[in-house]
């Protein structure tokens, strides 16, 4: 069976390629499975095209990205499954998907992690928004042979198109990747957040909660891990530049993982990933109601869940006067992911997508 991976991003570089399909790459191999992956953009244009700046290079990358998916229609009748996770291409109508399905009747399986209906525009990104039509989202998911979400939300809005809708959440590969857990050393509380520069407003949400901590004296540290600071200062707040090879050094670091959200229809839409990075790796998560987190956090289980301000401020005082919730939460934490979130638990139900 031959496979052709329609991705955005170039392998190993972007967090939902990674833990949406590229876990599963090596394991399809040894059920014989051939793919080829094609990236839209390649490594330099990837490494700029969220940055202010570099109007001449992204317009390259782009000419660039559109001659590939141009090769990908040539070479198409030799593949069985067209695999595309999120786009075909960044911009316009999903002519290259359509060329897919209609004209050379390829099987689509069509992957997204996110709302990705919705615009979620930010000054960093306005280069890439301004011409992205979202109605997409809708058009590739009617031509799809199956589709494949990461929540029920995201299940429920690709389900008004199409019935072939399959929920596969975003796992980690506990054996190999996320397979350390926490050791507690640390005299002062390390208060973690990682995240890229799509998520890091929602910081906002706890910000004066910290912020009233720090000036009630409590002893603790706000680690903050992403490709860019946040935009507001703490006395707090350490800031730690995501780098792969140190990911899961720096997230050990922590004592308890945060995710807040804002109540909206973009932030339904998230899988939860925070919070299961935290927990592989038996660190609690504490995060907002929102979407998928109350199925990913059993409240005073193995996390924490906060629906106010009130409820943050007061769950951080009472891991302060008393660390052992932690190794509690995080010891029940682990254990959940393996059994429900891990690469083990739904290789079976990713290779069905093939069937």
């Amino acid at each position: 069976m031959k496979i052709l991976i329609i991705a955005p991003y170039p392998f190993d570089c972007a967090a939902s390629q990674r833990f949406r399909f590229e876990q599963y790459l090596s394991a399809m191999e040894k059920r014989g499975f051939s793919f080829v992956m094609s990236s839209f953009f390649d490594k330099k244009t990837w490494d700029i095209i969220y940055k202010p700046g570099h109007f001449l290079p992204k317009i390259f990358g782009l000419l660039l990205g559109y001659l590939r998916r141009f090769y990908d229609v040539l070479r198409v009748f030799q593949f069985d499954f067209v695999l595309i996770h999120r786009e075909d291409s960044p911009f316009g109508l999903p002519i290259f998907t359509w060329l897919f399905a209609k004209v050379f009747r390829k099987k689509i399986i069509y992957d997204f992690d996110d709302a990705i209906w919705i615009p979620n525009a930010s000054d960093s990104n306005d280069f890439v928004s301004f011409l992205k039509r979202y109605a997409n989202t809708a058009t590739i998911c009617r031509w799809a042979y199956k589709i494949s979400c990461g929540n029920d939300y995201l299940c429920t809005y690709a389900s008004q198109f199409n019935a072939n809708v399959f929920f596969i959440p975003t796992v980690l590969d506990t054996n190999h990747y996320h397979n350390l857990t926490k050791n507690y050393t640390h005299e002062k509380l390390i208060i973690g957040w990682t995240g890229s520069h799509s998520t890091i407003k929602f910081l906002d949400e706890i910000f004066t909660v910290l912020q009233k901590l720090e000036q009630e004296g409590y002893p603790f540290e706000f680690r903050v891990i992403s490709d860019q600071a946040p935009n507001f200062k703490l006395k707090s707040m350490k800031f730690v530049p995501w780098n792969k090879k140190n990911e899961i050094k720096d997230l050990l670091a922590f004592d308890i993982g945060i995710m807040p959200l804002s109540d909206d229809e973009w932030a339904r839409g998230k899988c939860g990933f925070k919070a299961l990075q935290y927990m592989s790796l038996g660190i609690p998560a504490m995060v907002s109601p929102v979407g998928v987190n109350t199925q990913i956090v059993d409240d005073g289980i193995n996390g924490i869940i906060c629906s106010n301000k009130d409820d943050w401020y007061h769950s951080f005082i009472k891991i302060m006067q008393d660390r052992s919730i932690l190794e509690r939460l995080g010891s029940a934490s682990r254990d959940k992911i393996i059994r429900k979130y891990s690469v083990q638990a739904h290789t079976e139900n990713f290779f069905g997508l093939f069937s």
